[in-house]
C-alpha cells in the first residue's frame, strides 16, 4: 500500500471520513471507495490532496510561489474573474502549460 494511503487511512481513523473528505475537498463516497480499494476512477487528485494537506507536499507555482499541492489544485479549480488581477494570472498559468496543473492545456489564454 502506498504511503499516502496509509497516511489518509490513519486520518480517517482520528476523525471521519467525511470530516475527512471535507478537510481534502472530494467527497466522501470517493475517500470511501478509496479505502475500500474500489474507486473506479483516478486517484492521483485525491493522491496530490493528501500528500499537500496531510504530508506537506509542495510545488513551485509560477504565480504564487511555493504552495501546497492542495492549494496548487484549488487554484486551478477557481472560475476566471477578470476583477482579480491574481486570479488571472493563475488562471493563465495553470492551463498555458505548467507543469503543476493537472488542466488540459489551452492554447488561447493569453
Amino acid at each position: 500500500m502506498s504511503d499516502w494511503m496509509e497516511v489518509l487511512r490513519e486520518e480517517c481513523k482520528h476523525t471521519s471520513q467525511n470530516r475527512m473528505a471535507q478537510r481534502l475537498g472530494v467527497s466522501s463516497s470517493m475517500v470511501s471507495q478509496a479505502l475500500k480499494g474500489v474507486y473506479p476512477g483516478d486517484l492521483s487528485k485525491l493522491q496530490r490532496r493528501v500528500e499537500g494537506e496531510l504530508m506537506g507536499s509542495s510545488v513551485n507555482c509560477p504565480v504564487l510561489g511555493e504552495i501546497s499541492t492542495r492549494e496548487c489544485l484549488d487554484c486551478q479549480r477557481r472560475p476566471f474573474a477578470a476583477t482579480n488581477a491574481q486570479r488571472v494570472r493563475l488562471y493563465r498559468a495553470c492551463r498555458s502549460g505548467c507543469p503543476n496543473s493537472q488542466l488540459e492545456r489551452l492554447n488561447d489564454v493569453n
